[in-house]
């Protein structure tokens, strides 16, 4: 469904798995006719990636200018070859930040398609066969946004900054940091974006804004590394009598991010937090309800994207969104295995804990140690 925005040219309406999504996407692309602007970390050439590719070779016969932008680290196995279709028809295809030893560590995290001016579409997933499914049966589990008005031209400038830092000069880079630093708002959304060197980047300043009064929060990531604040945040909620659930991937494509995870539950669960885990497929949807606010983007809950990754996500303050989030969150529940405090406690060995720290210490400490030590050396 779509819910009304305060400013009335603006709609929004929530993908509810990645088929619908990437096929919204699809039909998008194959109905624009002046611009297209697609951004993702993740491209494979897979049917899904063909699919988008002869879809953007479509909007260029329609005369339409288009512009692709992947992440030179997260779509690595993609040969440059594979875009000659597009290239040849007139489209233009760059790589974010090609790996280099002095700047491998910043990544282009945002998932960004823009049509027209007219509508974008934003979440967790990227274009390849993995994201092509419900989450139940088949195809990883994750969630977009659907934006439909003024807002969509906003997301569209934010993809033309990233495109102009796509071969990661310095001095680009810092006045690209200063810019995303700045929360762009309009009635009741606003756009929040993270980069390297943010100290306190607009994700985390918003989202303790929030938690600071909220009384309700659904938080699903597929992954957690949130910070010492974040986490004294929740305890505070549940403190004062709220409740905070957190839906987190029972499987992980990603087996030290989530050993790294689980170094968190002992303390969450001892607070009060609940913590589950989806069971069907890998858990990938990056979705943030407190109360009547609803987050959706690319960003998850842990170090990179709160501090490393340029990310993008939506806040919206929007009851009847905010609502229908919740019911999505809750459907999910249903095919989760909640964590019990006394029995995670009480089954976790020596070797366990042990890789848990190791991994924390890894993704919490020495990861934003070193894009530190990066950033220092690209100054």
């Amino acid at each position: 469904m779509f819910s009304q925005n305060l400013a009335p040219a603006t709609r929004f309406r929530l993908l509810k798995t990645s088929a619908e999504g990437l096929a919204a996407m699809l039909q998008a692309i194959r109905a624009a006719r002046y611009s297209v602007r697609l951004e993702t970390y993740i491209f494979r050439d897979s049917a899904v990636g063909r699919l988008f590719v002869e879809a953007l070779v479509e909007a260029r016969a329609h005369g339409a200018t288009v512009q692709v932008l992947v992440d030179g680290f997260g779509s690595l196995e993609l040969p440059d070859s594979f875009w000659w279709p597009l290239r040849e028809s007139g489209g233009e295809v760059h790589w974010f930040n090609p790996v280099s030893l002095n700047r491998w560590t910043y990544r282009d995290h945002r998932k960004l398609l823009v049509c027209d001016d007219r509508v974008a579409f934003l979440g967790g997933f990227n274009v390849a066969d993995e994201y092509d499914g419900d989450g139940v049966t088949t195809g990883w589990r994750d969630l977009g946004l659907e934006v439909t008005g003024p807002l969509a031209h906003t997301l569209a400038c934010t993809f033309d900054r990233m495109y102009g830092l796509a071969e990661f000069r310095h001095r680009r880079l810092q006045r690209l940091r200063k810019a995303f630093d700045r929360v762009q708002a309009q009635a009741n959304w606003r756009i929040l974006c993270s980069g390297p060197g943010c100290r306190l980047g607009a994700i985390k300043d918003a989202l303790g804004q929030d938690l600071a009064r909220a009384r309700h929060v659904r938080i699903g990531t597929a992954y957690f590394l949130p910070t010492r604040r974040l986490r004294r945040a929740f305890r505070r909620v549940v403190k004062r009598g709220g409740r905070v659930q957190l839906m987190l991937t029972g499987r992980s494509d990603v087996a030290l991010a989530q050993l790294a995870s689980r170094w968190l539950y002992g303390g969450l669960l001892r607070s009060g937090v609940q913590v589950f885990e989806y069971q069907p497929q890998m858990f990938h949807a990056k979705l943030i309800v407190i109360d009547d606010v609803i987050y959706v983007g690319s960003a998850n809950l842990d170090t990179r994207s709160l501090s490393i990754n340029y990310e993008l996500l939506v806040r919206i303050e929007d009851p009847v969104l905010a609502a229908e989030a919740a019911v999505l969150f809750d459907a999910d529940l249903r095919h989760c295995h909640r964590i019990g405090r006394r029995h995670w406690l009480r089954t976790r060995t020596w070797w366990a804990r042990l890789k848990e720290s190791w991994a924390y210490v890894l993704l919490a400490k020495l990861d934003p140690f070193l894009a530190r030590h990066q950033l220092k050396a690209l100054r």
